[in-house]
């Protein structure tokens, strides 16, 4: 089974969680960015809280990208991470997003639950035209019987880096460094993101609903 597109407008986007500025999710300073919704349901997934369509909330992809270029500005972000969730499965919308940070002259890095023959397969344009725009990709589903011990920002072993430009390097140190793990506190909510265990690992929160983060 390939990528799978989801109704949602071009411009617009269902999103579960949003972190201006993370060391956790990829290499550098990044704006992460969780997607709700996806097709696959690996067992043991980190987010589950993800995996509906239903939930999280809708922004326009232009208040994303005001957002990152924010962040570009006062925090010193390289890039963005899509991840989620299913970035694939709003590939129009993401894509768009993509196209206009790397004009910017930031990165873009993209984990997906599908393998990177399964998306340059798919037949959708969009999906194509996310993965044109993808400077890191991490594929394949997360398995749980094979939790990855040596490598920083990959859930199991099975999933493989690629870099499609020359953007980055698959052998460069950072990947073999120790997971972090970071912790927000803001109007008595809690929320973690980074890789630090396998009982620990994505995002959460406690105890109120899934709203946006504030952009400062």
């Amino acid at each position: 089974m390939g990528p799978q597109r989801v109704s949602i407008e071009t411009t617009r986007l269902r999103l579960a969680q949003v972190v201006p500025c993370t060391e956790a999710e990829g290499p550098g300073r990044r704006f992460a960015i969780w997607f709700q919704g996806c097709p696959l349901r690996c067992p043991g997934c980190c987010n589950p809280e993800m995996l509906p369509f239903e939930g999280g909330w809708e922004a326009e992809v232009d208040a994303i990208a005001g957002q990152v270029e924010q962040a570009t500005t006062s925090l010193g972000i390289e890039g963005i991470t899509l991840l989620g969730g299913e970035p694939t499965a709003q590939a129009a919308g993401a894509s768009e997003l993509a196209r206009r940070v790397r004009a910017t002259g930031l990165s873009v890095m993209v984990f997906s639950g599908f393998t990177l023959e399964e998306i340059r397969a798919s037949a959708d344009p969009a999906t194509l035209d996310l993965l044109a725009q993808t400077d890191l990709l991490v594929d394949g589903p997360y398995l749980r019987e094979r939790p990855e011990s040596h490598r920083r920002w990959i859930g199991s072993s099975n999933q493989r880096v690629h870099a499609l430009t020359d953007r980055y390097r698959i052998d460069d140190t950072c990947w073999s460094r120790p997971n972090t793990l970071e912790l927000r506190l803001a109007g008595g909510e809690l929320r973690v993101n980074g890789f630090p265990a396998t009982s620990a690992v994505g995002i959460w929160r406690r105890p109120r609903e899934a709203r946006p983060a504030e952009s400062s």
